[in-house]
């Protein structure tokens, strides 16, 4: 006599059970305090949350703030350059310590070691090595270039390069450690019929490697554009958000306005337009990576 099947609802019981916990969390933390703030958003909460709205008027006085738009500025442009040069140059690293160099596990640990340290201890390095008084510049000084100048730190026009310099010593072992991961799953097949057909070692990567390496790619994409988005404890050690505002970032300013100024509605306002930024960059991404494909492989 055959096995009867249980019943839908209890098929897997014990991990329905164990997930409830799970579920529960996303729910409440992720996804009701992403509404909360949503909604109080829209009203004149100060230094407690009330449910007194006053439409876009929140967001209509956050993009008149110059503090605000200097964040947004200073974002793009730590965010453009950590992406770029963060890969293109953990791709480069990944690369040469692929050919099995001597003491390759040395190397790589020196590589990987500044992403052990925590943004706050990073940001305090980088303010002894960037600061006129006793870092690079007083170095260079005492070796008998006087007029040498590399005050970063003391500069508004050129802050926040120093803190995208601080923040790829950290992280760029990372994304090193994620293409040394993926360039070791390539076959070596393929390089022998690419050296058995005369091609150039750059072309092979360009044409053949990074094509194949593209799931690497996408998850070193998200893995920086996380890193970038809250990017608060390395300005905050390094700087924080001087001189003046020059370096001041999106996160600083959500904390400063809640925290610290008692302005919760605007403070969720801003919170808000950080989250509509990232939705407008993962959703289109996330359609095009989960779309159903037909039996040929592409897209329907």
């Amino acid at each position: 006599m055959p096995n009867k099947r249980p019943f839908a609802p209890l098929r897997n019981f014990n991990a329905k059970v164990a997930a409830v916990p799970m579920i529960a969390t996303v729910l409440v933390v992720f996804v009701g305090c992403t509404l909360w703030t949503v909604v109080y958003s829209f009203t004149s909460s100060r230094s407690l949350p009330v449910l007194d709205f006053v439409g876009f008027d929140q967001y209509e006085r956050l993009f008149r703030t110059t503090r605000w738009n200097v964040a947004l500025k200073n974002l793009a442009i730590y965010g453009v350059l950590s992406l770029v040069f963060s890969l293109v140059i953990g791709f480069i690293l990944a690369a040469l310590m692929d050919q099995k160099i001597r003491f390759e596990n040395t190397f790589r640990t020196i590589f990987l070691y500044p992403h052990a340290l925590s943004f706050i201890v990073t940001g305090l390095a980088w303010q002894w090595i960037l600061a006129p008084t006793f870092g690079i510049q007083k170095v260079v000084r005492d070796l008998g270039f006087e007029t040498f100048e590399f005050s970063l730190l003391t500069n508004s026009r050129y802050t926040i390069y120093a803190i995208v310099i601080a923040g790829l010593w950290q992280g760029t072992g990372l994304v090193m450690a994620l293409m040394l991961a993926g360039l070791r799953t390539v076959d070596d097949e393929i390089w022998k019929a690419a050296r058995v057909d005369g091609i150039p070692a750059w072309k092979t990567y360009v044409f053949i490697i990074i094509p194949m390496m593209r799931p690497v790619f996408v998850t070193t994409l998200v893995i920086i554009a996380a890193a970038i988005v809250k990017i608060y404890d390395l300005v905050v050690a390094m700087t924080n958000g001087g001189p003046g505002i020059a370096s001041e970032v999106p996160a600083k300013y959500v904390y400063d306005l809640m925290f610290s100024r008692g302005n919760l509605g605007q403070g969720l306002a801003a919170s808000t337009i950080m989250l509509t930024t990232v939705l407008i960059i993962l959703v289109p991404w996330a359609l095009m990576e989960f779309r159903p494909t037909n039996r040929k492989g592409g897209a329907k």
